[in-house]
């Protein structure tokens, strides 16, 4: 079982994947966390991250080398060379889906358009988590950074930028995925995501959930929902 979440800067991805792994381990189903490329070895993933990432939205370069030099390449060797979980669930913190969206945001730039278009083509996982949250949250969010990168204050500062972001991946990436959760970070908690994303993969037969906003929210569907 392999799970992504995955969203802009300040969404709440580090929080939901700690939380998911707690809550996974107080019902004795072992799981990983994981970042990266997927396959357990990827010959250029070492000179990958010497490329200042926090830039990416200001690089067209950067968005190719990491889009066709990594996530290509990954989706080749994963079939493989695929990570040794142990049988364990993985949760991956991000992945191509966020290089495409930074890529179309930040230019658009050519290697993220192709991407897009070619989205199929790069590993997929059985149950995809997308994340966004309000300027005003992920604001408060920054503030309590002690190390904030250009990244991060773009999406912040940058609004528009951030609706470019969130209307690539939850419009158009979020469908190369057999399976989808969106939500809303600023209105529903870590634990209330959790449960709904466990109750969605199929790893507990029952969880409390609670009804879904008018906009839907948080169920599970195969389109992605309103952002």
């Amino acid at each position: 079982m392999r799970i992504l979440v995955d969203g802009l800067d300040l969404s709440g991805k580090t929080t939901l994947v700690t939380t998911l792994i707690d809550t996974l381990a107080a019902r004795r189903i072992p799981a990983v966390r994981h970042r990266g490329m997927l396959a357990e070895h990827h010959p250029l993933e070492r000179l990958l991250k010497r490329l200042p990432l926090a830039h990416q939205s200001q690089s067209s370069l950067i968005t190719g080398a990491y889009l066709f030099g990594g996530f290509a390449l990954d989706a080749v060797l994963v079939h493989v060379d695929p990570p040794r979980t142990s049988g364990a669930v993985l949760i991956q913190e991000g992945y191509v889906d966020r290089t495409t969206a930074v890529g179309l945001a930040g230019g658009p730039y050519l290697p993220a358009a192709l991407a897009m278009w070619a989205s199929r083509c790069f590993a997929t996982f059985d149950l995809a988590v997308f994340l966004h949250a309000s300027p005003a949250v992920r604001r408060a969010r920054l503030q309590t950074r002690d190390r904030v990168d250009v990244g991060d204050l773009r999406s912040v500062e940058d609004e528009a930028f951030a609706d470019r972001f969130n209307a690539a991946l939850l419009t158009y990436l979020s469908r190369r995925h057999p399976s989808l959760l969106v939500f809303d970070t600023g209105v529903h908690a870590p634990q209330e995501m959790a449960e709904q994303i466990l109750l969605a993969a199929g790893l507990v037969h029952s969880a409390r959930i609670p009804r879904p906003g008018p906009d839907g929210l948080g169920l599970p569907s195969n389109e992605p929902q309103p952002a």
